[in-house]
């Protein structure tokens, strides 16, 4: 009889693929061109606004501030985000029992799906979606069901609007059955850039309603707009009553590394996140939930939310003029960092020496592998955040973020302008 392995590893991590971080990561280690311009991975290339780094080194001598904070969160931060918010949601936030602190918007997702999902229940996302959705459903007993947003015709050759990317209302209310439990929306959208309409937030909304299915709100980028925003909860008192907003004070101050994120929603919602988050980290960074709540505090009076979103506006722009020197369509973002590029144009070379690991992957790998070796620029093939049946829709392109310096932004587009060689290949064949 063979013993059974005592070290195999559980099936839930066991079957995972190598992921793109650990892909790019690899390519970038090992290119010739250095140093690599990171325009991969979304996290700032500056710091916060002074007064909320300054709260952050004050908080760090006071005692309290040093020690565990309260499970849902510091009292200081949730007050803050309820007094931040209740504007928005046309009510005044408890923050006792409408507001919960998370380590991070992700582990924050993490807890309502584990407050929630059970074997069997299912759950359905829009791809192309944020990685984490699936293995967060996944580790909680859930099933995923995916609906794909469709580019825009034209996306291939044109440059085009993130809104323009579209879903089937008819494939979605196909996909609802009785084990259908929740609904994540993500909008600004990770990595398309859509600002979902109100129009198409309320036909969601009216299909959940319909069916008792939660809405779990992913609004991370909630200040970073730039054509009409609407908030799910905002569109009806019914809508409102199964939604769980999601936000991130990283994302909000620049400052990616605290993970400091929260939900709102209504408490008997709220009060089952948070008993799930006790449960998976007990409780958040206490200092830089301080420093948050500073933040929150100081934003309207300091012009801030404005100013961050005006200057993230000019870096797209500013990011996106090689792709139209270079006659590159993009996909224009009605909010967020990133940028969706479509380099379908780009021929790569047919001899090209790639890894199996990248060989056997989709195009948008191979481009991301050669983008990052030839030319020393790093970014992110989007068909990772696609089930293999519709990765067909990715494959042509790269998201770029652009929340970086803008000298960094202009290394980029030097660096980029290297493609120009490789789309005359194309041209003249």
């Amino acid at each position: 009889m063979v013993k059974n392995d005592p070290f195999k590893p559980a099936a839930r991590v066991a079957g995972q693929k190598q992921d793109v971080w650990s892909i790019v990561n690899e390519a970038a280690n090992i290119s010739p061109v250095q140093p690599i311009i990171n325009m991969g991975q979304g996290f700032f290339g500056y710091n916060p606004p002074k007064y909320v780094t300054d709260a952050a080194k004050e908080a760090l001598d006071k005692v309290d501030c040093n020690q565990y904070a309260p499970t849902k969160g510091r009292p200081r931060l949730k007050k803050a985000i309820a007094d931040a918010y209740s504007p928005f949601f046309g009510k005044k936030l408890n923050p006792d029992t409408e507001v919960t602190i998370s380590t991070g918007a992700n582990e924050g997702i993490l807890s309502a799906i584990m407050g929630f999902i059970e074997t069997g229940d299912e759950v359905i996302i829009f791809e192309p979606f944020f990685d984490q959705y699936v293995y967060n459903i996944e580790m909680s007993g859930g099933t995923v069901r995916y609906i794909p947003l469709q580019p825009p015709k034209g996306g291939s050759t044109k440059v085009t609007s993130a809104s323009d990317w579209s879903f089937d209302m008819a494939e979605l209310e196909r996909a609802i059955n009785p084990r259908t439990r929740m609904i994540i929306i993500n909008s600004p959208h990770n990595p398309v850039g859509k600002v979902f309409s109100r129009a198409e937030l309320e036909a969601i909304g009216n299909l959940c309603v319909k069916h008792g299915i939660i809405i779990l709100s992913d609004e991370v980028y909630d200040r970073l707009y730039y054509v009409p925003f609407t908030r799910t909860t905002t569109i009806s008192p019914e809508i409102a009553a199964q939604t769980l907003t999601v936000g991130s004070a990283g994302k909000n101050f620049y400052a990616t590394g605290w993970r400091v994120g929260y939900l709102i929603g209504p408490e008997n919602l709220i009060k089952y996140v948070s008993i799930a988050h006790t449960r998976i980290c007990y409780s958040s960074v206490s200092p830089l939930q301080e420093a948050a709540a500073v933040g929150f505090e100081n934003a309207d009076k300091e012009g801030f939310w404005d100013s961050s979103r005006e200057e993230m506006l000019s870096k797209v722009k500013r990011f996106c003029a090689v792709f139209d020197e270079l006659g590159l369509p993009y996909s224009q973002p009605d909010g967020g960092y990133f940028v969706l590029a479509n380099l379908g144009k780009v021929k790569l070379p047919d001899d090209y020496n790639f890894p199996p690991h990248v060989k056997d992957r989709p195009r948008d790998f191979k481009m991301s592998w050669f983008c990052i070796m030839e030319l020393g620029v790093a970014a992110i093939p989007p068909t990772e955040f696609y089930t293999p049946g519709n990765a067909y829709i990715g494959e042509d392109w790269l998201r770029f973020a652009v929340c970086k310096d803008d000298d960094v932004l202009e290394s980029a587009k030097d660096r980029l302008r290297g493609l120009s060689k490789y789309m005359t290949l194309c041209n003249g064949d």
